[in-house]
């Protein structure tokens, strides 16, 4: 379960941008996370309340909002949303295509803080 490393690299990463903020305490994590990034976001979720203990986001909520797979077709000159992650063809023409432009991600969105 790779999800706790990436929990505690996340907590890590937030707790840093609160301090800077000169926050006193974190409320709420947003993050985005592509459905090409390996991350399994109940399990992701579940870790986060073990990395979070201790730190200024105890008790804050995590929001996990799953980003869909899209790739550029150049057959159709856009970008299109993949239905599946599993055919990488565009679903308007049919053309393959391995030209991700978004998926692989996972990033923190925005904190909700509390400061003095």
């Amino acid at each position: 379960m790779h999800e706790l490393s990436i929990a505690h690299g996340l907590v890590e990463a937030a707790s840093e941008a609160a301090r800077e903020a000169g926050a006193v305490k974190v409320n709420e994590v947003r993050v985005r996370v592509g459905l090409l990034s390996g991350v399994a976001a109940p399990a992701l979720q579940f870790c986060y309340g073990i990395a979070a203990a201790g730190t200024p986001l105890e008790g804050s909520k995590l929001l996990i909002r799953e980003l869909p797979v899209v790739i550029y077709c150049p057959r159709c000159e856009r970008e299109v949303e993949l239905p599946s992650v599993q055919l990488f063809r565009c679903p308007v023409c049919g053309t393959p295509s391995a030209a991700i432009r978004q998926g692989r991600e996972m990033e923190i969105e925005s904190l909700e803080i509390e400061v003095p």
